[in-house]
């Protein structure tokens, strides 16, 4: 492991227990009214073509197993999407299982045992690589939010399994550029070791800069993503991962041994609304998370607050003078100001200072005078 001032591999109990769930318990159990900004569950409605696949299942009398690798007919509508094999995809419930298992695959190559990650970084990657009985370096981003290359070249080691990124990002709201996750690509061939990229947001682009790593054609990137964010569905789990073909078998034993399928109603309704759903959708979604990041950062600006103007996702890290962001300062805003937002020593060291905020609600604004308000009165 790379012994280095920018990338720490120490344990971080924010890690260790489901502290998204603790925020949200605390939250539901105040004596007032709370504007609910932790986790991102799309507060926006499906397409409708999701709920007519869904109704259209009913009458159907396919109630068994379906695949373990995934209907036939919503692989072949995510490889036409992605431009690759179908049989390159094993479709999984929701990209945490996607995520798993191509982290899982990584350590199976036999090639390391160490999960580059940067920092800030999604609190369940460092808790998989846990779960496999790996190390997690986490590796401090760019003062914009960007992952930095060089730095993760420094930190990358003949021990390195992976290097996981996601982008657009949670919870910088970053959009890489396709010549950074190429580099990104590079650096994991010369420590021959996997690039995984959690590409779940890539409906949230504002910056129209995404491209996904799929284009660059490289045989050890592994893609991840899910329906849950871009059709407002978190609750039906149906994700997927490309893999490059000769990982494809382990993948699926795994898949096949812990899960043994994917839902098939669920696959059925995603299947019959990617092909009926049309492009106006997602733009009109886009619309709307635009016009909430405008309201919510023109309220934090009359807070005095310091805050990233997302280029992609759907969250908005604030960072207010003496108010770091613990858990017990989140719990704080809870009780005095009725806004729950993340804490961000939750994602790591480098933000540790900020708060994050979900804007998957439709009160993101009123959320934002509340800060304001509280703030002006401290």
């Amino acid at each position: 492991m790379a012994d280095s001032a920018d990338a720490s591999a120490e344990s971080d109990d924010a890690y260790d227990e489901p502290l998204f769930q603790r925020v949200i318990q605390y939250a539901a159990a105040a004596d007032r009214d709370v504007i609910d900004m932790v986790s991102g569950h799309p507060d926006w409605e499906p397409p409708e073509a999701l709920r007519e696949g869904l109704h259209a299942y009913a009458d159907a009398r396919e109630f068994q197993y379906p695949p373990s690798e995934g209907l036939r007919e919503l692989r072949e509508a995510i490889a036409a999407r992605r431009n690759v094999d179908e049989s390159r995809i094993v479709v999984t419930n929701g990209a945490g299982e996607a995520n798993y298992l191509a982290m899982a695959g990584a350590i199976e190559r036999g090639s390391g045992s160490e999960f580059l990650l940067t920092d800030p970084v999604y609190p369940y990657y460092p808790g998989k690589a846990d779960l496999l009985d790996a190390d997690a370096t986490r590796v401090p981003v760019r003062e914009d939010g960007h992952v930095d290359v060089e730095a993760m070249r420094a930190a990358a080691t003949d021990d390195t399994a992976a290097i996981v990124v996601n982008t657009p990002n949670n919870p910088t709201g970053a959009v890489y550029d396709r010549e950074s996750v190429a580099a990104l690509a590079d650096v994991a061939g010369e420590v021959d070791a996997l690039l995984v990229v959690d590409e779940v947001y890539d409906h949230f682009d504002f910056s129209n800069r995404f491209e996904s790593a799929l284009t660059l054609g490289r045989e050890h990137v592994v893609v991840t993503s899910a329906f849950s964010k871009s059709m407002a569905i978190t609750g039906f789990r149906v994700g997927y991962a490309v893999f490059p073909e000769d990982l494809v078998e382990e993948a699926l034993t795994r898949h096949m041994l812990v899960n043994v399928a994917t839902s098939r109603p669920a696959q059925a309704a995603v299947e019959h609304a990617l092909r009926e759903t049309p492009p106006s959708y997602y733009e009109s979604v886009r619309d709307t998370l635009r016009e909430r990041i405008d309201a919510f950062t023109d309220a934090l600006d009359a807070a005095g607050a310091d805050y990233t103007t997302p280029e992609g996702a759907f969250y908005v890290l604030a960072r207010f003078e003496d108010f770091p962001g613990t858990r017990a300062n989140v719990e704080r805003l809870i009780d005095e100001a009725g806004v729950a937002g993340m804490p961000g020593e939750a994602f790591g060291d480098v933000y540790d200072d900020w708060i994050r905020f979900a804007l998957c609600t439709d009160r993101a604004d009123e959320a934002a005078d509340r800060l304001a308000a509280y703030f002006e009165d401290r």
